[in-house]
């Protein structure tokens, strides 16, 4: 195998001596061919599907992962693939720019997985962050991290022999300077995009915690100017992707869970600031109403076709409607009974459902005055972000526990020390 690097946005590669030189885009190029997308949905296990893919380009996203696809499954079984895939993923008109990522461990089927959809994507992804027990028995996704011969030619045997770039996101070492020394190998390999989520394999579940940025700032400082990074983690508000951009240098912010609670996440442009209290057009624009949300996610449902979005569609409904759940135990009740094989139809009549519900609400002389975004008592967490009251029937962020604790109505802990949350910045009054 013969890999040369000239300095044209070109990277050149070839198998062996027989086969052909194989030109295509590298690094920042490729990254600006695609659009230079600053707002990133993240790859999640039957959660970015294509309907849940066209909802979020929709409401503002750049640029779109698939779910983590299982390589072995994808490349040897037509049933998966079928589940999985269908002919309207990866159109150009509606699914693009678009990264397949997959999980896997064996090279060989990688790339035999890579090649069926080499010409349906923009890139394909290297799953090198997933924690899950699953993971563990599979090892594949962060329990490959101590394996960095395999994970050097999982990713060469893509950039030698695919047309179109490989990425990986990885999660971070406890040590910095390990994530350097992993980041570094993962490029070598020929890595042309490197999404970084701030957490180690260990943080999950109860032992969630917050995500480091500096480990982030640390590798941007450390790496050449040409390499893409991507940044993952901490994300609650629209305001907190101009926040992480500018503290980790990244060149764009990778959204999961705050995506999938509020699909206006990326809805605002970078240099946006919330001020309270919101007009009547900024609060439907950053905290969708949750019947809007549904009806449009659920139009767009219907139209698309294969497996993989109505099988998703049971857990984007219990997301979407988290708050207003809490409330209307009925509705949760409806959602928990449908099967795997529930029908479109299905979930038509829990979005007239919920529509009615709202229908009700708004007809209360009061709801004006409900219908408000407020500064929450606890003013902002150890990240820096500022926190909001919103209402239920209103899109809003999921928080998850720090170190086991979920403290202030849900929300993450303040910062421990006065001097840290005096440092951090404050919101300014609208004039009124």
């Amino acid at each position: 195998m013969t890999v040369s690097r000239p300095s044209s946005p070109t990277t050149s590669v070839r198998a062996d001596a027989n086969s052909p030189v194989i030109r295509k885009l590298s690094g920042r190029e490729f990254y600006e061919s695609i659009g230079s997308p600053k707002k990133v949905i993240a790859p999640m296990v039957d959660q970015s599907e294509l309907a849940w893919r066209i909802f979020s380009r929709h409401y503002g996203a750049d640029l779109c992962y698939t779910p983590m696809l299982h390589a072995r499954l994808f490349a040897t079984q037509e049933k998966y693939r079928e589940q999985m895939w269908s002919n309207v993923d990866g159109d150009m008109a509606i699914d693009r720019p678009l990264v397949v990522q997959f999980c896997a461990n064996e090279p060989e089927i990688l790339l035999q997985a890579a090649k069926l959809v080499e010409d349906k994507c923009d890139a394909v992804d290297l799953n090198l962050g997933c924690p899950q027990n699953i993971a563990k028995r599979g090892k594949y996704g962060s329990f490959l991290m101590e394996d960095w011969d395999l994970i050097y030619n999982l990713i060469n045997i893509l950039h030698v022999n695919l047309s179109i770039p490989v990425t990986a996101k990885i999660r971070v070492f406890p040590s910095k300077e390990k994530t350097l020394a992993y980041a570094k190998h993962v490029l070598s390999a020929g890595a042309q995009i490197l999404t970084v989520h701030g957490r180690t394999r260990e943080m999950k579940g109860q032992a969630t915690g917050l995500a480091d940025w500096s480990i982030i700032r640390y590798l941007r400082e450390n790496l050449p100017l040409e390499t893409v990074i991507f940044a993952n983690g901490n994300i609650l508000y629209q305001e907190d992707i101009a926040r992480c951009l500018d503290a980790t240098g990244a060149d764009a912010v990778m959204s999961a869970e705050a995506n999938l609670y509020n699909p206006a996440i990326f809805n605002r442009p970078l240099s946006y600031t919330q001020s309270i209290p919101l007009t009547k057009e900024e609060t439907e624009g950053l905290f969708p109403r949750v019947d809007l949300a549904l009806r449009k996610y659920c139009e767009i449902l219907n139209e698309c076709p294969g497996e993989a979005s109505r099988i998703a569609a049971k857990s984007h409904f219990f997301r979407l409607l988290r708050p207003f759940l809490s409330k209307h135990t009925n509705v949760r009740q409806e959602i928990a009974s449908l099967r795997k094989t529930a029908t479109k139809e299905d979930y038509e009549n829990i979005t007239a459902h919920v529509e009615t519900i709202m229908k009700e609400l708004m007809s209360a002389s009061d709801f004006e005055e409900k219908d408000k975004i407020t500064r929450s008592v606890q003013p902002m967490d150890e990240a820096g972000a500022i926190y909001k009251d919103i209402p239920y029937w209103r899109s809003q962020p999921y928080f998850r526990p720090v170190n086991g604790e979920i403290l202030f109505g849900g929300k993450r802990p303040a910062p421990k020390d006065d001097n840290v949350a005096d440092a951090l910045p404050q919101p300014k009054d609208k004039q009124r």
